[in-house]
């Protein structure tokens, strides 16, 4: 493939919900154009975008996958992006290499959850997009009711550029409402062009129309005209078309089957002739070392720019970081400075890649997108630059994930290899996150839901050779005392030969939440030998560590050693660690021990018509609502205070609930004790993991 400069790049992004046909609309592009010689299929297993065997195997995306094509001398760099929103991670990276989004919506199930989560962030981003309503040819397909569903959704804003001739199994092609042709296809993708039919004339009006109220209406001097005179002439509707895409107050609609190749032509045009250019986006703005703002324009001969946007790990060529170049050229066999990690990399081959096949380039100039492979310093969301040109891109904001698991390896063998199979997971997918929590003595695995773990936990033992068990990660309980107490501990034993001689008294009271733990010497006349009072206290500590309830840790406690014996032969450290340990649980269990459990902040964000069931449900959780917020957008955000253990799997009751429609941030806030019957069960459950380990 050829160099191509800015203005003959197009950069975009495909997005939908999962099972619009998003994958197969890429394999047609494809098709369309040569650059394969022929279409696969998602049933079949062989399209070039979904090529890691998991997507094979569910027949869904589940990883952002590259796709480059020609079109009329200009390079389209296609990025398909997964539709479920367990993978929202990639849309979200890809958003930021993209100057334009393409949603594709189906004709028979219309506006889903995931193109109005996907709109929201795509909008905040300020990138063009366009909509094409695929599989007009399935049955109950309906272009009225999707294109009214995406009004309802989207605003005036959306204006149909095309509508089908025919639907269902009638459908034979495409209506243009610019050029007043229609396309039908025989055979193969190329449409054949004819004029208007004399029956299409009266259903394109009522199309024509939407179309003059979302140009007017993206423009203030069209808009009074057309409430004057309630028309607008083709060239103000053509070039108000182009003016409002570019500056994303328009979305064309476009109509097609991806699947029987017809409106795919259209689709590539429209790409072309309508999606901005590198060069016709705004520059990008970097930070300087010294915290100053600069400007960085789509310019071949500018200081090097480029984003790490994806990072793929391969078992056989390594790390491999997909980028964009933002300003300047990259080129291979050179040493380039990453500007996030401070760290110079150097460059070999670089290449382009279709799906997983990789083509080398010679160089990769402003607005184009490349891969690079074996960089060891570089991670997604890196910015690359020349040594001296310390500048950075503003970070990337990736979803907070809130799905939690333990994960721990199947043999010996897979214990060995883990800590690096969860590193390069980490690398690959910035919304997986893995922490070996002390206080739960787990490795915990944070991903954005069952499928998304499920996902990762295969490509481990794929990639890397490595089998784990999950499980849902435990809960960070803790311990407590109510009132005070004292307990002597005596740890005595006469052998034969050096005994084992220490006796300690204790007294314990509670500091009160977050009061932390103390320890007080209170030893008078040498009873307990002033190098033996540490044992004590290590003693003690061994034993809150341990618990005494249930197996968490104790807080909160204050421990005074005020008398013991000792032995002049006898006495040790070890047998001082003993009695402390002894005395201490003894005191405990007369105070009377309390079981504490995480609080945690919650915020959730849902469609009005949603607050009373998310309430009702928070209620049931044993949650405290705080507060509601309207956001002025139809939905409301919902503050309250939840026991963690109750927000284990929430996120999957939140899209059930929901539909998908809710989300939701979750930060610890405190710890509280725990009801007498939930503590019950808590201690009953862990005796009985207890005694399964022990079989």
């Amino acid at each position: 493939m050829k160099t191509y400069e800015p203005s003959a790049i197009r950069n975009v992004l495909l997005v939908g919900h999962g099972g619009t046909g998003k994958t197969t609309l890429a394999e047609a592009l494809l098709f369309a154009s040569g650059a394969t010689t022929r279409m696969g299929s998602v049933e079949e297993g062989n399209t070039v975008t979904d090529f890691e065997p998991e997507e094979t195997k569910k027949q869904i995306s589940v990883s952002l996958a590259l796709a480059p094509f020609e079109w009329k001398d200009a390079k389209v760099n296609l990025l398909d992006a997964p539709g479920y929103a367990d993978f929202i991670g990639d849309v979200t990276g890809a958003i930021r290499a993209a100057d334009a989004v393409l949603f594709v919506v189906s004709a028979v199930d219309g506006v889903e959850v995931q193109h109005e989560v996907v709109w929201e962030l795509v909008a905040e981003a300020g990138l063009p997009r366009a909509i094409f309503i695929n599989k007009i040819d399935r049955e109950r397909a309906s272009f009225e009711r999707t294109l009214e569903g995406l009004v309802r959704a989207f605003g005036t804003q959306v204006a149909p550029l095309q509508f089908p001739i025919g639907e269902e199994h009638d459908f034979e092609g495409i209506a243009d409402l610019l050029g007043h042709k229609a396309y039908r296809y025989p055979s193969g993708p190329q449409g054949a062009e004819s004029d208007w039919p004399d029956d299409i004339a009266g259903k394109a009006e009522p199309h024509r129309e939407k179309l003059a109220e979302a140009v007017a209406e993206a423009d203030d001097s069209l808009l009074e005209q057309y409430l004057e005179t309630g028309e607008l002439s083709e060239e103000q509707i053509i070039s108000g078309v182009r003016a409002g895409l570019k500056d994303a107050r328009i979305a064309p609609v476009l109509v097609g089957s991806a699947s029987k190749l017809m409106g795919v032509d259209r689709l590539a045009n429209f790409i072309v002739n309508g999606f901005p250019s590198p060069a016709d986006r705004p520059p990008v703005k970097v930070m300087t070392k010294e915290g100053e703002e600069e400007e960085r324009a789509s310019d071949p001969e500018g200081p090097l720019t480029a984003f790490v946007f994806k990072t793929i790990s391969d078992p056989y060529v390594g790390r491999i970081s997909l980028f964009r170049v933002l300003s300047g050229k990259l080129r291979p066999d050179i040493t380039i400075w990453n500007a996030t990690a401070g760290h110079e990399e150097r460059i070999h081959q670089i290449f382009t890649m279709r799906g997983k096949d990789h083509e080398n380039v010679g160089e990769v100039p402003a607005g184009d997108i490349a891969a690079v492979a074996k960089l060891a310093h570089t991670t997604t969301g890196d910015t690359l630059t020349m040594k001296g040109d310390d500048v950075t891109l503003p970070a990337v904001q990736w979803p907070e994930p809130l799905f939690a698991v333990a994960v721990e390896p199947k043999t010996q063998g897979d214990e060995d290899k883990l800590s690096t199979a969860l590193a390069r997971i980490g690398e690959e997918d910035p919304t997986i996150q893995i922490a070996r929590r002390a206080d739960i003595n787990q490795t915990v695995m944070n991903g954005m839901g069952e499928a998304h773990i499920d996902v990762m936990v295969e490509r481990m033992h794929r990639k890397f050779g490595v089998e784990v068990k999950t499980e849902p990660a435990k809960v960070p309980y803790k311990e407590t005392i109510r009132a005070p107490a004292e307990a002597l501990g005596r740890h005595v034993k006469q052998t034969g030969g050096h005994g084992q001689y220490a006796v300690a008294h204790l007294r314990v009271e509670p500091t009160g939440s977050g009061g932390g733990f103390e320890f007080v010497k209170e030893i008078v006349g040498g009873v307990i030998p002033s190098q033996f009072i540490p044992s004590v206290e290590k003693g003690v500590v061994a034993a809150m560590e341990r618990g005494v309830l249930a197996g968490y840790p104790v807080v909160d406690v204050r421990v005074t050693v005020d008398d013991g014996k000792h032995h002049p032969v006898d006495s040790s450290d070890m047998a001082f660690q003993m009695a402390g340990s002894l005395a201490f649980r003894e005191a405990a269990e007369k105070a009377g021990m309390v079981l504490l459990e995480p609080i945690v902040d919650v915020e959730v964000l849902v469609p009005e018509t949603m607050t009373g069931d998310i309430m009702g449900d928070l209620n049931q959780k044993r949650g405290k609502v705080l507060g509601m917020d309207p956001t002025g957008t139809g939905k409301t955000n919902i503050r309250a205070q939840v026991p963690q253990a109750e927000m284990v799997r929430y996120s999957i009751d939140l899209r059930s609930i929901t539909g998908g429609h809710g989300m939701y941030t979750m930060t610890f806030s405190h710890y509280e004790e725990v009801p007498a019957h939930i503590t019950d069960r808590v201690v009953a459950e862990l005796k009985a993991q207890q005694e399964e380990a022990h079989k």
